[in-house]
């Protein structure tokens, strides 16, 4: 059974896709997504970390030596640590993000979910998360794994991203709305 879902034509997916079997052959999928998982977090929390993933200017054995010492730092699993081996050796630790992304909505599919991207313009609270895949569940007829972002530029409301769908309840596009409304 294909669920590759098209990703298979950008850089982040084929490297997802590599990755995916990998996990599936060794029957380490939830294992390597808790991984990912940690990674993203770190990404978001180390400046040092996000540089290090972003800068053209680190090279190969640096970057593989660096990210080493996070893959260490981070607890990771042999298959995530060589993952990152292979993108800073290949020079593509700038697909890291949306390669954990795109392995996340692979295990996803192949637990049979839907993956919906949430940007809030605040952190929401474990009951309406729970809300949210309720409704979102009832939407789709799916269950549903949700991918939580903040964006404080939202103001308020949500931006939600299923597939090529996207829900915007966002204050900020109703103001842009009545902005453009009003200029006629």
């Amino acid at each position: 059974m294909d669920i590759s879902g098209g990703i298979q034509a950008t850089i982040s997916g084929r490297y997802a896709i590599a990755l995916f079997e990998l996990a599936r052959e060794a029957k380490a999928i939830d294992a390597v997504e808790s991984d990912l998982d940690r990674v993203r977090q770190g990404l978001h929390e180390s400046d040092m970390l996000r540089r290090l993933v972003t800068s053209p200017v680190v090279g190969r054995t640096e970057a593989g030596r660096a990210i080493a010492a996070a893959a260490d730092a981070l607890a990771l699993g042999e298959i995530t640590r060589n993952l990152l081996g292979v993108l800073a050796q290949n020079r593509r630790l700038g697909e890291l993000e949306r390669v954990v992304r795109d392995f996340r909505m692979l295990a996803a599919r192949h637990r049979g979910e839907t993956t919906a991207e949430v940007v809030s313009a605040h952190p929401l609270a474990p009951a309406q998360v729970d809300a949210l895949k309720q409704q979102l569940r009832a939407r789709t007829g799916r269950d549903v794994t949700v991918d939580l972002s903040v964006d404080p530029a939202l103001l308020g409301g949500l931006v939600v991203r299923i597939g090529s769908q996207m829900i915007d309840s966002s204050i900020r596009t109703r103001l842009n709305a009545l902005a453009h409304a009003m200029k006629g």
